[in-house]
């Protein structure tokens, strides 16, 4: 008994379920006709679009092809000139000199000989070219943050 309602019960559980086919469906004249036209429609907007993508992206920086909106203007370096970190004191390190026992910027500790780079308002110390390739870009202390200005009148550094 236990087996013919086993069998009765996957009978009636179906996966294929008929009604829900519809071999019927067909499309004919102008469905078919708007269907291609409505395809080819949305290719040809879609290349579109890629191009116009493509073009901006590639002649973004070309100064060739003429814009009506204005160029920004270019940032101005913010480094300071190479005169006034020539100007910076150098000094030699020893080690009873040197409260400072390493470059903030390169990390390397300091050793007896090494040129050094002292910021006058702050008094930090750098290797000399770390801190002039730091200057180069940045026109403060890269410890503190304190500022230095060049006074073009005056060829000293003048501190803030």
């Amino acid at each position: 008994m236990a087996s013919s309602k086993e069998s009765e019960e996957s009978e009636a559980f179906h996966w294929h379920f008929p009604e829900l086919e519809d071999i019927h469906f067909e499309i004919h004249g102008k469905t078919l006709y708007y269907f291609i036209a409505l395809f080819i429609v949305v290719l040809l907007l879609s290349l579109l679009v890629i191009y116009w993508r493509w073009f901006r992206r590639c002649h973004r920086d070309n100064p060739t092809v003429t814009s009506h909106a204005p160029t920004p203007p270019r940032p101005q370096p913010r480094g300071l000139d190479p005169a006034a970190i020539r100007a910076l004191p150098v000094t030699l390190v020893t080690n009873a000199a040197v409260p400072e026992t390493d470059c903030s910027i390169c990390l390397v500790k300091f050793e007896d000989g090494d040129k050094v780079k002292v910021l006058p308002q702050c008094q930090h110390l750098y290797h000399s070219e770390c801190v002039d390739q730091w200057l180069s870009t940045e026109s403060s202390c890269p410890l503190c943050r304190s500022s230095i200005q060049i006074d073009s009148d005056l060829p000293q550094i003048i501190t803030q």
